[in-house]
């Protein structure tokens, strides 16, 4: 049996003095199964700057879920959310938001809200992709020419369903003109901050966070958290860097590339990795492919010869070089001692 999430009522509402004005609005539109994470930290957001304290009155801010259908939308997590209101004009809204949700069923919208999507695009209403909605907004022809951001975890899903493309995922969103997307989970949140300060003001967007017990806000360069590293650092200049090598893991780029891709000079990375790591980027990478390498020795039933694919590696025997190196002994070795250790337990 589902849940249903409630929408501020008008009988909330108290009348709206000129300098309460409403100065955000958002329509939302949720894919089936949506992420109802992503969705209801921005709507939170939302909600606590657009009124003083928490007493949730969308005076400042408004935001309504759209349908075509007013059917109730089941969320990932099987909880149901009721549209407030028909698609109508787009034009009412300063953005439309969509949340996407499970990868193997956003697969795409009906005409209808197609539609909708291409008429806010038409009228320069800013589309913004949460999650995977980004992946929606692609299918729909309205990201083309837009750099988008999507999840690290969704990163090759992505680029395996529109070729040729290679989506942002070292940072927690991208705004590129009329086009903002974002990675889902807490991102939603500061992506939502980061529109309640242009519109509404800094201090609301930090009280918004503050009360959910979130950092102050974080910009859009700051790297996505990924797979769990062994290098800490408070550098983000070194920790977007890492987000990338983790992107490129079975297919390194130079680290060239890697200063390009930010806007850097390779000389400017390898200071800030001497610093931060007292290691050189290079060392870095290759140590995160090996750390990779082991846990899949330890925790897969792959072959080295296919974990070497993974990991980067011309073929088995470059893996075991490089593994003794750093570990004193070959994978296979390491397999070996891992069963016998298993079987003991």
């Amino acid at each position: 049996m589902t849940q249903a999430l409630s929408h501020p009522t008008n009988a909330l509402r108290k009348p709206v003095s000129k300098q309460e004005k409403t100065r955000l609005s958002v329509g939302f539109i949720l894919a089936k199964r949506f992420t109802l994470c992503a969705f209801a930290n921005f709507v939170d957001v939302l909600r606590l700057a657009a009124d003083e304290g928490d007493r949730s009155r969308p005076i400042l801010c408004n935001w309504t879920v759209l349908s075509d259908t007013m059917d109730p939308i089941p969320s990932s997590s099987a909880v149901s959310v009721h549209p407030k209101e028909r698609l109508g004009d787009p034009r009412r809204f300063n953005y439309i938001v969509v949340v996407g949700g499970l990868i193997d069923e956003s697969t795409e919208f009906s005409p209808a809200y197609q539609n909708f999507l291409k008429e806010a695009a038409a009228a320069g209403v800013p589309l913004v992709g949460v999650c995977t909605g980004a992946f929606l907004l692609h299918r729909s022809g309205l990201l083309d020419g837009y750099k988008s951001c999507v999840s690290w975890f969704s990163h090759s899903d992505f680029k395996e369903q529109f070729d040729g493309l290679d989506p942002v995922t070292d940072q927690i969103f991208v705004v590129d003109r009329d086009r903002l997307t974002c990675a889902g989970g807490v991102s939603s949140a500061h992506l939502a901050a980061y529109l309640v300060d242009k519109h509404v003001g800094r201090a609301h967007a930090n009280k918004s966070l503050h009360i959910m017990i979130i950092d102050d806000a974080h910009q859009a360069e700051k790297p996505q958290p990924g797979i769990p590293l062994d290098l800490k650092t408070q550098n983000p200049i070194v920790q977007r860097a890492l987000h990338i090598m983790q992107q490129n893991i079975d297919t390194p780029i130079s680290i060239q590339e890697i200063a390009q891709r930010m806007g850097k000079s390779k000389r400017q990375i390898e200071r800030y990795f001497r610093l931060s790591l007292e290691t050189s980027p290079q060392v870095a990478f290759l140590n995160i492919r090996l750390d990779l390498a082991r846990h899949l020795i330890e925790k897969s039933q792959k072959s080295v010869a296919q974990i070497a694919v993974d990991c980067g590696f011309c073929d088995s025997s470059h893996l075991s070089r490089m593994f003794r190196r750093r570990y004193g002994c070959t994978p296979q070795v390491l397999r070996r001692v891992s069963a016998s250790e298993e079987k003991v337990a």
